[in-house]
């Protein structure tokens, strides 16, 4: 019986003993294999420049290395090869965070390669965050692009929820808001007193302070009405209704730093996004205007239209020469110095009813024959190098009233309409991704980016939504039409603006604060950083710096004269 017994314990441990060498050789055969794929991958860099497949074939190897047991973790492959510090940390900057931290977890060795700060910072500036911050002045690059990604899911909370701080950028009594327009969180504004006034919502206590006009005080008569104003990064420029236009420079004071006068009314302004260039039409005549090297403010061109221009643009990134966009009526020009008045669209019968520009396309609105002669209105997009159009978009009952083209993420498209959709278009496929009921009364002012849209109507109604889900996220309403609408990822400005300058039967002078308040337009700044909601929002009225005589808010209708500190 024992002699049985110790017999079949011999028969169990020669067994088990077995099973163990074979899964000892099942291993070694796979740790083997590692190294030879390894040692391929390692061949192939030196040989290349990492083609895609090369990388696919790395992520695949960490991949398999991730999914070792602990007794093969204390095997290190990739090093079998005795590869230098730097040839590996390029072969992980192929790797993205995800992948990184799965390398972080096979030794220590990989997790100080892992855990390198170049490769962090690299992969913060892929995310398009800190980029004009470098290496050296962050300790922790991995750190920081966490807190990066944390503050634009706040950020995004926050826009979802109307959470934070909602401010009217308001300005004293008899004034009638003609324009606005601004740039990076920079607002300028002009009214029909002639006068034009800046805010940077930037900072918690701005002002507005009043960019001198171009009329002398000893000019008689009043002032011109403000027709339209833009801003850059540098420059501010006002036209008004006598066709004076006034330039003036952020960095030096409130003094125009150029004038230059039009015969008629001006029917068209464009400011370039960087640079100092300024154009304008009125009435057949486009001039474009910009300093030399020395300064010195001159015509860098001079081009005769045909028709009255409606809508005018400078393309984006074109240093050398300064080319502009014009759309009069039924046609669409491309002026350049070297080729002035070159048509690039022209259909008889077919007006233009918006215009966009970015660095290469062009995309505007054309209002077609109609239904019956098959016409229906639609987007063009067009080539600026080549002239050719690329796609036709949309196929709409109503009116393209807005197009957004420059603001838009890569190969995408925004327009509103006046049948009260706002649809986004991939231009790769051309088809309308979606179409959302927007306004009642049209859409006047849209933008976009990666996953919400800003539309404004002609009722007054400001709509955010989520661009994936197609739902609206909240809206918010102004007695009158929206007609701007800018934001960037954590502020937005909109603008309410009249379509009556001159009210009928309202005296605008008249020193009672609150009866005419329904007359003038309306400027929303909202700052989505701020971790609060909008009723508890600091009234513009506690916003004053209390150098001025009296003050209102539309809000609660109050009227009272400020203290005197």
């Amino acid at each position: 019986m024992l002699r049985d017994g110790g017999e079949e314990g011999r028969c169990l441990c020669t067994e088990t003993s077995e099973t163990w060498e074979q899964s000892l050789r099942v291993q070694r055969w796979r740790a083997a294999l590692w190294r030879f794929t390894l040692r391929i991958s390692v061949s192939l860099l030196l040989l290349t420049e990492a083609p895609p497949v090369w990388v696919y074939r790395m992520r695949r190897v960490v991949t398999l290395l991730s999914r070792k047991t602990s007794n093969e973790i204390n095997e290190v492959p990739f090093f079998d090869v005795h590869l230098p510090y730097e040839l590996a940390l390029k072969i992980f900057q192929y790797l993205g965070k995800a992948e990184l931290g799965k390398c972080a977890q096979v030794s220590r060795t990989w997790k100080v390669l892992a855990e390198d700060e170049v490769l962090w910072y690299r992969l913060c500036q892929q995310e398009g965050y800190l980029l004009d911050v470098s290496i050296s002045d962050r300790p922790c690059w991995k750190l920081a692009l966490k807190d990066c990604r944390a503050k634009e899911r706040a950020l995004r909370t926050n826009w979802k929820n109307r959470s934070g701080a909602v401010s009217q950028l308001q300005y004293e009594l008899g004034k009638v808001l003609c324009d606005v327009h601004s740039c990076d969180g920079v607002v300028i504004a002009g009214y029909t007193s002639g006068e034009v006034r800046l805010w940077d919502t930037r900072t918690w206590d701005y002002t507005a302070p009043i960019l001198e006009p171009a009329h002398g005080p000893g000019d008689a008569g009043p002032q011109p009405h403000v027709s339209f104003v833009r801003i850059n990064s540098s420059l501010a420029v006002a036209a008004y209704e006598d066709g004076t236009v006034s330039v003036w420079s952020l960095m030096i004071g409130r003094e125009p730093i150029h004038r230059y006068q039009h015969n008629q009314r001006i029917q068209a302004l464009a400011l370039g996004s960087k640079g100092a260039t300024v154009a304008t039409a009125s009435g057949f005549e486009v001039k474009v205007e910009s300093p030399d090297d020395r300064g010195f403010w001159q015509t860098t061109g001079t081009f005769e239209i045909q028709k009255l221009v409606n809508f005018l643009h400078l393309v984006p990134e074109v240093w050398d020469s300064p080319v502009a966009v014009a759309a009069a009526e039924d046609v669409v020009y491309l002026l350049k110095g070297e080729d002035p008045g070159k048509i690039l669209h022209s259909v008889y019968g077919q007006p233009v009813t918006c215009l966009d520009v970015s660095a290469h396309e062009a995309a505007f609105g054309v209002k077609g024959f109609g239904w019956m002669l098959n016409e229906p209105n639609q987007v063009l997009l067009y080539n600026l190098e080549t002239s050719q159009c690329l796609k036709k978009l949309g196929n709409s009952m109503g009116d393209f009233t807005c197009v957004n083209l420059q603001d838009s993420p890569p190969n995408m498209l925004v327009t509103g309409n006046k049948d009260r959709r706002v649809r986004v278009y991939d231009l790769r496929r051309s088809t309308a991704l979606c179409s959302l009921y927007a306004h009642r009364l049209g859409v006047s002012a849209v933008q976009m980016d990666d996953w919400k849209i800003v539309s404004g109507g002609e009722d007054g109604l400001v709509c955010v939504w989520d661009q994936r889900m197609g739902t609206k996220l909240w809206e918010m309403h102004a007695r009158h039409p929206v007609r701007y609408v800018w934001f960037n990822s954590h502020s937005l400005i909109t603008a309410n603006i009249p379509d009556e300058k001159t009210p009928r039967g309202a005296s605008i002078m008249d020193d009672d604060l609150t009866a005419h308040r329904r007359h003038r337009g309306i400027i929303y700044a909202y700052e989505f950083s701020v971790d609060q909601l909008a009723v508890e929002s600091v009234l513009p009225i506690c916003r004053s710096s209390y150098d001025e005589v009296m003050g209102y808010n539309y809000n609660i209708g109050l009227a009272v004269p400020y203290d005197h500190i």
